[in-house]
């Protein structure tokens, strides 16, 4: 495994994590909306902004680890396709793993449930796609 290559991967594939969420949700004002409709169960804007640091390093650990399973389990091959299933793969864990979890356990709409399945098994996928596309394994000599 070529260590340099994930970090490398990882920082890439966590900006790219970033920049997609902040498009989707930051941007789409009928998600915020949707969001909003459940403030005993989400966070205020503020309260977000307060704890954004910690959940930045926590989603960057997160994909440093994503970045280190791709690695292990390279086996050569096309990056984009290579990196799309690995991401696939990352997006129906995702979703079935955190949001059906929570729409069993928190008090929240099918339709937000349905949204953030949709966006989160894209948004996985494209990880999976970046870091494949930015990791490369070490050569051999």
């Amino acid at each position: 495994m070529n260590y340099s290559r994930v970090a490398l991967a990882a920082t890439a594939a966590t900006a790219a994590y970033f920049v997609f969420g902040f498009l989707v949700f930051g941007l789409i004002p009928q998600l915020r909306a949707e969001f909003s409709k459940y403030p005993a169960v989400y966070r205020s804007p503020d309260g977000i902004k307060a704890v954004m640091p910690a959940g930045m390093a926590a989603m960057f650990v997160s994909i440093v680890a994503l970045a280190a399973l791709y690695a292990l389990a390279w086996q050569g091959g096309a990056p984009l396709t290579n990196g799309a299933r690995f991401g696939a793969l990352i997006g129906v864990f995702a979703v079935g793993a955190f949001v059906l979890h929570n729409y069993v356990n928190l008090n929240i709409g099918l339709k937000l449930a349905l949204q953030q399945a949709a966006i989160y098994f894209v948004q996985w996928t494209l990880i999976g796609v970046v870091i494949a596309l930015v990791y490369r394994p070490a050569v051999a000599r």
